[in-house]
């Protein structure tokens, strides 16, 4: 398995099993081993996502995607390799604000970063793991409904719910040592990640500062930024994007 360097630019992409790119993400590095793939943002790591539905409709273009920035929170990603799903950390100015767990396709390497699919429902947590709450059940027996997430991947979603379930009443995994996850912060001396420019896409994958690349111990710097909603994380809600039942109904359809 290829491994990635700490401090490393890596790109996370939604990507629908037709092939059809739905969103990209520049990170850093943290941490690659055996158990997890480690990454981080801050505030102004570039994104990219669909554009608007009624403007890829009328051009008729649906690989058509806006760029814009990650806002408001810094965000610590944990993605075991063969795991449905992945644990995110956000932090505000206040420190660390929820852990979100986002329920998704495992993941595929890539020559720059890696390759998922978010499947739309996910469990919030409270910062000391006392309590937690699903989020956008009504979401996820839609796309069920459109088969869009299929039998088999139902099947993978529901085990998936049970071993984080597991892994929050034994804290294991990322939640072993909660404190050190709760203290960390995003090094200010590390510049927010850039998504590959067009012209160095031969050259992907290339090294990115090795500042973000600190081990999770408690004191690591201090928090720059800012304010959000306990919604803020999901993948999906991010995408600005109208209508998103009739999008998501016309964007998968087959391809003429």
């Amino acid at each position: 398995m290829r491994t990635f360097e700490t401090g490393q630019t890596v790109v996370r992409r939604d990507v629908h099993g037709s092939g059809r790119v739905w969103s990209e993400h520049a990170l850093r590095v943290v941490a690659d081993t055996s158990e997890a793939l480690v990454t981080a943002c801050l505030p102004g790591a570039e994104t990219r996502w669909p554009a608007l539905y009624v403007k890829a409709r009328a051009d008729g273009d649906r690989s058509v995607r806006t760029e814009a920035v990650w806002q408001e929170t810094e965000l610590l990603l944990w993605k075991p390799p063969a795991a449905w799903f992945s644990v995110n950390a956000f932090y505000t100015s206040a420190g660390l604000r929820n852990w979100y767990v986002n329920f998704e396709r495992p993941i595929a390497r890539t020559g720059d970063g890696f390759d998922t699919f978010d499947l739309t429902v996910d469990l919030v947590i409270d910062p000391d793991l006392t309590d937690w709450q699903w989020k956008d059940e009504d979401e996820y027996a839609h796309v069920r409904r459109l088969g869009i997430v299929t039998d088999t991947e139902h099947q993978a979603v529901d085990a998936a719910r049970g071993q984080v379930l597991a892994m929050l009443t034994e804290r294991s995994g990322p939640f072993t040592d909660a404190a050190a996850w709760t203290a960390w912060r995003w090094n200010p001396a590390c510049r927010a990640p850039r998504l590959p420019r067009p012209a160095a896409a031969a050259a992907r994958g290339g090294r990115g500062q090795s500042c973000t690349g600190r081990r999770l111990k408690p004191g690591i710097q201090t928090a720059r930024t800012s304010r959000n909603s306990r919604t803020a994380g999901s993948w999906w809600c991010r995408a600005g994007i109208a209508s998103y039942r009739s999008w998501v109904r016309w964007w998968t359809r087959p391809m003429r």
